[in-house]
């Protein structure tokens, strides 16, 4: 994401947990400045996001992207369960993005155009179909019903902050790592659905081209397109 906003002639700032890999990532893409940040440290979050305000006031959106997918099989005999780690998974795809995105509201609304705040979902979150990941899978159910309650919040208290859903597909990435087939997320090992970097990036470009609150891509289209369906017009109702 970050490569393809530098390309459309955004200035990036990109964090993340290793300064060595964020520091190379930096210097290949072009972007602005990095910071060490690991999500799943709550206690971190706050000084984190008072710091790059402080050096970058310019600062006008937030991407929440960091997540973390681990098998979570409690009889099963394929994968063990770890509960610790399970925590683990839920302070980085829950309690992350949401202390950086309520931190950071204060700052955008201070701005004459509001901010922007990406969330990114997973289709996972609407359909939970990897019945070895339900940790996850709840993680991003919680992002998705997040998401949608801020932006109704914020809009409906006058802010300009814009709000976005970005919902992944299976994306051929590293997000498959824990698993027995660290690669089963790519065509090459049977996923025929998994979608490049490359081919995620283009679908979503163009929904940020769009302007849309919800920005799908692949598999996400058709869930999405059906969730909205059954349930828009009573959260509508309900002020949504």
């Amino acid at each position: 994401m970050a490569e393809t906003l530098i390309a459309l002639g955004k200035e990036v700032i990109i964090a993340g947990r290793t300064e060595s890999s964020l520091k190379k990532a930096a210097g290949e893409i072009g972007a602005k400045a990095y910071y060490v940040l690991d999500v799943s440290d709550i206690s971190k979050i706050s000084g984190f996001v008072k710091e790059v305000t402080s050096k970058h006031p310019e600062l006008d959106c937030v991407i929440n992207n960091a997540g973390v997918q681990r098998p979570f099989q409690i009889l099963g005999p394929d994968y063990d369960f770890d509960l610790d780690k399970a925590d683990q998974e839920i302070n980085t795809n829950i309690r992350g993005p949401m202390h950086l995105s309520v931190l950071l509201v204060p700052h955008f609304n201070s701005k004459p155009n509001g901010g922007v705040i990406m969330n990114v979902s997973s289709v996972l979150g609407y359909n939970p179909f990897s019945l070895v990941n339900p940790v996850y899978n709840g993680t991003k159910a919680w992002v998705h019903f997040f998401t949608m309650n801020l932006r109704s919040q914020l809009r409906n208290a006058g802010s300009k902050i814009k709000v976005v859903e970005i919902v992944p597909p299976t994306v051929s990435t590293a997000l498959h790592r824990e698993r027995k087939d660290p690669l089963d997320n790519t065509k090459e090992h049977g996923s025929a659905s998994a979608l490049s970097v490359e081919e995620f990036m283009a679908e979503i470009k163009v929904g940020w081209e769009k302007d849309h609150d919800t920005c799908p891509a692949g598999l996400g289209h058709e869930l999405v397109g059906k969730w909205y369906a059954a349930f828009n017009e009573s959260y509508t109702k309900a002020g949504g």
